[in-house]
């Protein structure tokens, strides 16, 4: 497959060096990707801006593109799910479920686009002001800006760009070159279902050239970008005040109490550590255990992950596929052999084949190993004890990121507790750090990023407020 540029309606080459696209289980090439130059960069800012000024679509449009768009996305979800499972490595069920997410985002995009409003504001209850009115609108910001990661090839990048269509944006999209083709499928999508050729620009490049361009280019108003923290700060210094979302890095945790159902905590413990090799920005990473419960939650979770059949993503019955590359699974890898070098316990796990780095869980754990201090984005959790409430949310908190975390517990005080004074954006109780619905508000604090995702909460982000006020006098 050729994943060629989209700039105002037109496919195109690019005129940079082009990049191979690689299955990520067996390796071989499965695509040619183009490479956008700087002009090509600058054309498709040039054309979202145009088709902005002057091909507007009103909701009632948007609306029904956006549910044309989940419809063919649907028709198409075997083809969709063998891309997504080729070049991100996803196993095919977990693909599947990708496409049926994608429908769902742009499903909910479309609806909320049709109730985008402001408020009334009572600037007649001011002393003197009775003979005035006022309300806020919600207007689109102009040209949208998504630059993703890699390891959602669908889904993220409907959280980018359907909020945006929906809200009356034009969109300019970079993908991750690591996972690009099923981007080019959708964007093909969306031009079936109707939206004008320069509402939709893809651009496909390395982060370091493609990316850097699109920062520096002043006719973007708006940046929606998931990935790294290091990459995120460095986005967010260069954009000045141009409004910015950042989906960006953390080392979640989930809590175990002692009066948790520990057969649940484990099973979900298991598919929030392990799901997608680990890839997941919500990855239970760090597992804090009351002392009392640990060595049988510590047993619990090997047994759930020693069940987990691993390898070929194409087989439905695989639940853990290889991850983006086999330098990352080194890398990875390294770092568990680093830990138990240093005196951790490597209860399960620990071997990799290729890209396939196989379920992995450690005990003994010391906090400025690299596999609890740092994200490692990989099938890797560590079991660390706690003895009393205040620290495992010490230890929790001990971290500069905060996107989400868990809590399994039967005292819904203690919940509340957790609620109240664990730094994340998001808490799961009775459940782990990975659990996300696509309509609900999804964002981290300190370095997880700012601002929200889901398609309502993108919206208000993605729109400015403005006030307007009536003199009836």
């Amino acid at each position: 497959m050729r994943g060629r540029l989209l700039i105002d309606g037109q496919w195109q080459a690019g005129t940079a060096p082009p990049l191979d696209v690689l299955d990520k289980y067996s390796g071989a090439v499965i695509g040619t990707l183009e490479c956008a130059g700087r002009e090509q960069v600058a054309a498709a800012v040039t054309a979202a801006a145009q088709s902005f000024q002057h091909a507007p679509l009103d909701p009632q449009e948007r609306y029904l593109r956006l549910q044309q768009t989940a419809r063919l996305v649907e028709r198409h979800r075997d083809e969709l799910a063998g891309l997504i499972t080729a070049e991100g490595g996803l196993p095919i069920a977990d693909a599947l479920t990708e496409v049926s997410r994608a429908v769902q985002t742009c499903i909910v995009s479309a609806e909320e686009g049709k109730r985008l409003v402001g408020e009334m504001v009572p600037i007649d209850a001011a002393p003197g002001q009775s003979h005035r009115m006022a309300f806020t609108i919600r207007a689109p910001r102009g040209v949208v800006c998504g630059i993703t990661a890699f390891n959602s090839p669908l889904n993220m990048i409907c959280h980018k760009v359907a909020p945006a269509l929906a809200s009356g944006n034009t969109v300019v999209m970079k993908p991750s070159e690591m996972a690009p083709l099923t981007a080019v499928r959708f964007f093909e999508l969306l031009l079936e279902a109707g939206f004008p050729p320069g509402h939709l620009n893809l651009l496909h490049g390395r982060g370091a050239d493609v990316g850097s361009w699109l920062v520096e280019n002043t006719g973007i108003d708006f940046y929606t970008f998931t990935g790294s923290a290091r990459a995120g700060t460095w986005i967010r210094e260069r954009v000045g005040l141009r409004p910015i979302v950042l989906e960006l890095g953390s080392i979640s945790p989930t809590i175990v109490c002692e009066d948790a159902n520990l057969e649940r905590a484990a099973a979900r413990c298991a598919a929030s550590a392990f799901r997608r090799a680990g890839q997941v920005c919500t990855s239970t990473q760090r597992l804090i255990v009351h002392r009392a419960v640990e060595p049988e939650m510590r047993e619990r979770l090997r047994a759930a992950a020693a069940a987990l059949r691993v390898g070929d993503p194409r087989d439905p019955a695989t639940d853990v596929g290889p991850m983006i590359s086999e330098q990352e699974a080194a890398r990875a890898e390294a770092w568990v052999r680093d830990a138990v070098a240093a005196g951790a316990t490597l209860v399960h796990g620990g071997t990799r084949q290729g890209a396939v780095l196989h379920p992995t869980i450690l005990a003994d754990v010391h906090p400025c190993m690299r596999v609890v201090c740092e994200e490692i984005f990989a099938p890797v959790v560590s079991i660390v004890p706690y003895d009393q409430f205040d620290d495992a949310i010490a230890q929790a908190n001990a971290t500069p990121f905060g996107l989400a975390a868990g809590i399994f517990t039967k005292d819904i005080g203690r919940a509340m507790a957790a609620a109240r004074r664990l730094a994340v954006g998001l808490l799961h109780v009775n459940d782990a750090s990975s659990s996300r619905v696509d309509l609900m508000p999804f964002g981290g604090v300190k370095q997880s990023g700012l601002g929200r995702e889901g398609p309502k909460y993108a919206m208000q982000e993605m729109t400015e407020e403005r006030l307007i006020t009536l003199n009836l006098a």
